[in-house]
């Protein structure tokens, strides 16, 4: 549908370092965007746009206080990241199971 707003999933989400290090900064407390913005050398409307997308895949939400707005992180939609992951688990420990042969036969 041409001019429809792109939603974002979280692996969308995920996939840009910054926006990674703001779920870090919003793990276990709420921010407001000036703080989050002084970790990043971007302007606040960069940082808007970041907190958008993770908006959009529901990992931060964003409640007003004030006259400020505060950020916090929703990690219930890592859960779906985590079991995708876990399908490769088993190659990964194949591939360690088999170093460890090697290193303890040489």
């Amino acid at each position: 549908m041409a001019g429809a707003a792109q939603k974002y999933d979280v692996f969308q989400a995920i996939a840009d370092p910054t926006r990674r290090e703001v779920l870090q900064l919003l793990a276990g407390r709420e921010l407001p965007i000036s703080a989050i913005t002084s970790h990043f050398p971007m302007s606040r409307t960069a940082v808007a746009k970041h907190l958008h997308v993770l908006s959009e895949a529901k990992l931060v939400s964003g409640r007003k206080v004030g006259r400020e707005k505060l950020y916090r992180l929703h990690p219930e939609p890592l859960l779906e990241l985590k079991q995708w992951l876990s399908y490769y688990e088993h190659f990964w420990n194949n591939k360690l199971s088999m170093l460890k042969h090697v290193v303890e036969h040489r």
